[in-house]
């Protein structure tokens, strides 16, 4: 039996929610459903008492739909943190964690990611618009229709990410180094 793409199992809890906006006539847009499923999460992980998958618990802090613009998260550990649809202009995120965070279809423009911990990040739909990731370990973040104009990314790992076309050939123009952590060469990592 032929396995359905990993995009496709990943969605299918969702369709349901999606289907009965549609049906009503609500306009949904993806932080607000990644904000209600996170909430189902926690709702259902303080009930079964951690019956749930490591994956389906969410621990970190919810800054969903929040105001972020020029807050300091440098060097903090914000592991699995949702900041679905937030707003962080200037935002500082120099050597924190957030791997396995949630940035869904926020706001980062400008913002320093120097150092930091990105694996495994859902940053899809994200403006990186002159962000700083520079020493950034973005190892296989999702960010499919994300805006990463004029952001720095000397000394940044990729290897695995899920990147636009458009936006792999950008960041080539200007990539270059090697992740001082990994040891991965920033260029081959984004596939230049």
């Amino acid at each position: 039996m032929a396995r359905r793409p990993l995009r496709s199992r990943l969605l299918q809890p969702l369709q349901g929610i999606l289907t009965v906006g549609v049906t009503f006539g609500v306009t949904v847009s993806l932080a607000m459903v990644v904000a209600v499923v996170v909430a189902a999460g926690v709702a259902v992980g303080s009930l079964t008492a951690g019956a749930l998958p490591a994956w389906a618990a969410f621990s970190g802090v919810d800054y969903t739909l929040t105001n972020q613009n020029e807050q300091d998260f440098s060097g903090q550990d914000l592991a699995n943190t949702s900041f679905a649809g937030a707003a962080g202009r200037h935002a500082d995120f120099s050597g924190a964690n957030l791997h396995g965070a949630i940035l869904t279809q926020a706001a980062f423009p400008e913002a320093r990611f120097v150092g930091a911990d990105l694996s495994g990040v859902l940053m899809d739909k994200v403006d990186f618009s002159g962000a700083d990731f520079s020493g950034a370990d973005l190892r296989g973040v999702i960010a499919s229709g994300s805006n990463f104009s004029g952001a720095t990314v000397t000394n940044a790992d990729f290897s695995d990410a899920l990147i636009d076309r458009a936006d792999q050939r950008q960041l080539c123009r200007e990539a270059e180094g090697t992740h001082p952590i990994t040891g991965a060469d920033t260029r081959l990592s984004l596939g230049c």
